[in-house]
């Protein structure tokens, strides 16, 4: 492996800005503020800008087994989504979705980003996949 081929690069903040272009001011806001927070709490994590698919997405590596999360901007919200999120325990309520695996929180406002059933979510699941690798 070439030494260039270990180093993570991150996307350049106008490409996050260029996805998030498209969403109105307040759903802007609440990403940019997840964006934060993951970052935050795995500050390792590799961070890629997905601009068919519309997401962020933030892993221990470039793989989907190593996926911790990923924030998705809509148009009235933004969901977190957790990629083995059935597998979460979180608060009644909190993670929704009918997929095998897959779950999400939707966050409408600001103040939610800062509830610790969001952080605590982002914990666990940074959790999963640090426990998969052993």
């Amino acid at each position: 492996m070439r030494a260039a081929d270990s180093v993570a690069v991150q996307p350049a903040e106008h490409d996050v800005e260029s996805l998030l272009a498209g969403y109105p001011s307040d759903v802007r806001e609440i990403a940019r503020r997840l964006r934060q927070l993951v970052l935050a709490i795995v500050p390792e994590a590799i961070e890629q800008v997905d601009l068919p698919a519309r997401m962020l997405a933030y892993g221990l590596a470039r793989t989907y087994k190593d996926l911790v999360c990923v924030i998705m901007p809509l148009r009235s919200g933004v969901n977190l989504g957790f990629p083995r999120g059935a597998e979460l325990a979180g608060p009644a309520g909190l993670l929704t979705g009918t997929g095998k695996r897959a779950r999400h929180v939707r966050i409408y406002d600001l103040a939610a980003v800062d509830q610790p059933a969001v952080h605590a979510l982002i914990e666990a699941s940074l959790e999963q996949v640090l426990s998969r690798g052993k």
